[in-house]
């Protein structure tokens, strides 16, 4: 039915039934991301960031093997946005990211209380504040931001809705976006992995990894999804249409990055 649908009904028609049905499905789920307490404060807090970086850089920092082979020291200075496990590394580096987000739902679920932990502004998906302690003071929580699964696109202003993209890089570039940054450096984004696999499956690890920058990043016995780089380059290209629209720009300076989605710069020719 599904196939004969597809084939049957013009583009544009199959593309409004589908939204039609990502909108239905996401109906439960409204009331409490706009009006539960923590989605208050959050909404609060992102309104107070919209262009807070106006005409500035920012790098945002994938998690690769090749960030064995990028000189991380020279970012001391600069905004950067951190993702999932990053903080591995901030003992080796000597400094923190400026901001840091997760959305995927094992890693926040089986790293909370490390997330948690962590000094600087926090973005989590919505749906993970399952995982937190519900008495926790307003002070203290994360920043949510209620992404989801469907209805692709590129938000401008992150108190809304907005799409994961199958990578956390996509809410990383939606954030960048949101505060102002006029120039977006991709690091260690390598858009490439040793593990194969269908898109979203969940595996569990049985050693070291082998496909993010620190050999305990998904090490022995922790649950990852294998990932979906086809949706995740949906994603990209549409925050490259957006940012080039706004007179702004994403670059991609990541050491032997397998990306293609934008235009590829040395990282060292940036200091």
């Amino acid at each position: 039915m599904k196939q004969f649908l597809k084939s049957a009904l013009p583009a544009p028609i199959l593309q409004t039934a589908r939204n039609t049905y990502d909108a239905f499905r996401r109906l439960p789920q409204l009331p409490a991301a706009y009006l539960h307490p923590w989605r208050r404060e959050s909404i609060r807090r992102l309104a107070e960031l919209k262009n807070i970086h106006k005409g500035r850089r920012a790098f945002i920092i994938g998690n690769g093997p090749s960030l064995r082979q990028t000189d991380l020291a020279k970012l001391k200075n600069e905004i950067t946005f951190g993702m999932n496990r990053i903080y591995l590394l901030f003992p080796e580096l000597g400094f923190q990211t400026t901001y840091f987000c997760a959305t995927n739902d094992l890693v926040i679920e089986q790293f909370h209380q490390d997330i948690l932990g962590l000094p600087m502004p926090k973005f989590l998906a919505w749906r993970s504040h399952r995982h937190f302690d519900p008495i926790l003071p307003l002070s203290t929580i994360p920043t949510f931001v209620y992404t989801s699964y469907t209805g692709p696109g590129f938000s401008h202003d992150v108190r809304g809705r907005v799409w994961e993209g199958a990578t956390v890089t996509n809410l990383a570039l939606q954030l960048a976006f949101h505060m102002g940054i006029q120039q977006v450096i991709l690091i260690g984004v390598d858009h490439n992995f040793t593990s194969k696999g269908d898109a979203n499956k969940t595996v569990v690890s049985e050693g070291d990894d082998p496909n993010h920058v620190h050999p305990n990043y998904f090490g022995k016995g922790v649950k990852w999804q294998l990932p979906d780089l086809d949706t995740s380059e949906i994603g990209y290209a549409f925050a490259r249409e957006h940012f080039q629209k706004a007179g702004r720009e994403v670059i991609d300076a990541t050491v032997g990055g397998k990306l293609m989605v934008f235009p590829k710069v040395d990282y060292n020719s940036l200091f």
